[in-house]
């Protein structure tokens, strides 16, 4: 007896507590929730129209006649309204969807203590509801399932004919697919597509499916992601900015083109973006943030230019025509060589992804392109490749001016510029026809196997001493400024001749093991040589000795 009082006593606060959680779990809890649109008519969950309709009747008979009408009135004839309502009754059915509850609590307000015949029914407008007629790019389960995994990312909108709220944001949802075109796909799927929309929704712990923030409900799938396990559900409020710039910025992680004064321009962005780059500024009336296809032309071009956007002011508008010859806004300028003119394009109503990427493909070089290593295949001045005109090609040539940055460079890239404006119009300095003076460079030239670039000898010092290491003042043009020695640029023709058997033994493929394709890979496929002029930095004496260097070489 006294052990079975010892263990009384042992488990008593353990078994009240038990007691008290399942009676809370049981009995209050339950209580305490909100009763459903069924509850509130008193029918089953999931009641037919006629079951429904024949509880309202029932109560409409008690509160007929009244002078003034209680509380519950309301609440009972909006949930009739809601239920007998074929769209209205399947999102709440499905999803717990109800976006009308705040026209209930004005209503309430509206007419208490009114009675019935003072009362505008319906109290519930189905006609400012409805994107039936509005949507576009409906997706069924088959065309999901074509465009899930692509090499895009997918922006869905579960969207509702019902929901007045997904009617009201159409045109916000108009004008971000518009904005993402090239950058993301976009489509809308309707709620009563059950398959796609279940896979869509959030779930309690109960398994019952639900989107807690309402519709329309935004979920983004990153490139290649085909599960609910990566794909992103958007949160945010419905602005077409918001939405855009998470796209951008969370599921495509593109970089930000920030906004500069006219004071910070020069200061912030010139000169911490590198010589090397194109500089494109964007002008913009609003200031709005950068569009999409903007944000990714800055990620996929970044080797080649530098972004930047500028808010334009009528007051700051003779600054702006003086610097970049821009007089009004939506305008695109293109900053390239020092001592050129920007290229300037107006583009109001015509901006769009395919026609900003041949304006980039336009205008990624200087006039006069700078040779890296990312661009010297494509400017055909590398022995592992071949010349712009392609494989066709047995000799081309490439002209380059090294030297560190400064007023010396600047004057020297200015005069091969010129050299290059000369073979373009066929005339030479003073006017004259070149085809007797030069017919070779010329003609090597329009057929693409003659290049004109230059090479930073500070920042590309590796390169710079590559090809003039013979030199014997070799730091005076090869090495960082801190160099105690005079700035001096050079103007070298570098001439590329086929080597037909490491062509063919790539061609045929040949390998004797994992060595032998590192080295094909390797290997050049043309043979160099290096011609170096030595003269002055005078446009008619430069324009006479490169010539005289591609005979030379020829």
């Amino acid at each position: 007896m006294i052990a079975v009082t010892s263990l009384i006593k042992r488990y008593s606060v353990p078994l009240i507590l038990f007691a008290i959680g399942l009676f809370f779990q049981l009995i209050v809890l339950p209580a305490s929730y909100p009763l459903s649109h069924y509850d509130v008519l008193g029918v089953k969950r999931f009641a037919t129209l006629e079951e429904i309709e024949e509880a309202y009747h029932k109560f409409s008979l008690k509160w007929y006649h009244l002078s003034c009408l209680p509380a519950m009135y309301f609440i009972v004839r909006y949930a009739f309204e809601l239920l007998t309502n074929p769209i209205w009754k399947r999102d709440y059915d499905l999803f717990a969807l109800d976006e009308h509850l705040s026209v209930l609590n004005d209503i309430t307000k509206q007419y208490s203590g009114e009675n019935y015949s003072k009362i505008n029914l319906p109290l519930l407008d189905a006609t400012s509801s409805g994107g039936k007629d509005l949507a576009f790019n409906v997706l069924t389960p088959e065309e999901f399932g074509s465009v899930l995994g692509g090499s895009k990312p997918l922006l869905i909108q579960v969207y509702s004919n019902g929901s007045y709220r997904c009617a009201s944001f159409i045109n916000n949802w108009k004008r971000i697919a518009g904005l993402l075109d090239g950058v993301a796909d976009t489509g809308m799927v309707e709620l009563g597509n059950i398959k796609l929309t279940a896979f869509f929704a959030e779930r309690y712990s109960l398994k019952h499916p639900i989107f807690r923030n309402g519709l329309p409900s935004l979920v983004a799938f990153p490139p290649t992601c085909v599960s609910p396990d990566c794909y992103i559900r958007y949160t945010g409020d419905l602005s077409v900015d918001s939405i855009v710039d998470w796209l951008a910025t969370n599921v495509l992680g593109l970089p930000r083109i920030l906004y500069y004064s006219k004071e910070s321009l020069v200061q912030k962005f010139f000169a911490n973006s590198g010589v090397h780059k194109v500089k494109v500024i964007f002008f913009s009336e609003t200031g709005e943030r950068a569009f999409p296809f903007l944000r990714l032309a800055a990620k996929d071009y970044s080797s080649y230019a530098s972004f930047a956007a500028v808010l334009w002011k009528e007051e700051d508008s003779s600054f702006w025509w003086n610097m970049f010859q821009v007089d009004s806004a939506p305008a695109i300028v293109f900053v390239k060589d020092p001592g050129v003119n920007p290229v300037v394009h107006h583009a109001a109503g015509r901006l769009n992804s395919s026609f900003f990427i041949e304006l980039m493909e336009t205008n990624k070089h200087h006039e006069l392109p700078q040779l890296r290593s990312v661009t010297s295949m494509e400017l055909g001045c590398d022995a592992k490749g071949s010349s712009r005109a392609g494989h066709a090609a047995q000799t081309w040539y490439c002209t380059i001016i090294a030297g560190r940055p400064g007023p010396k460079l600047n004057k020297m890239r200015e005069s091969l510029r010129r050299v290059k404006s000369m073979l373009l119009s066929n005339l030479d300095a003073s006017g004259e026809k070149i085809s007797v003076k030069a017919p070779a460079a010329f003609a090597a030239f329009t057929e693409k196997r003659l290049t004109f670039t230059w090479l930073d000898g500070g920042a590309q010092k590796a390169y710079c001493l590559f090809y003039l290491h013979n030199l014997e003042n070799i730091y005076e043009t090869c090495g960082p400024n801190e160099y105690d020695s005079e700035n001096v640029p050079r103007l070298l023709i570098v001439r590329y001749k086929v080597i037909s058997e490491h062509v063919e033994s790539r061609a045929k493929g040949k390998l004797i093991n994992n060595w032998g394709a590192f080295d094909r890979e390797e290997s050049n496929l043309a043979s160099q040589i290096v011609a170096i002029y030595n003269g002055s930095v005078d446009i008619q004496e430069v324009h006479a000795s490169s010539f005289a260097l591609f005979t030379l070489l020829n």
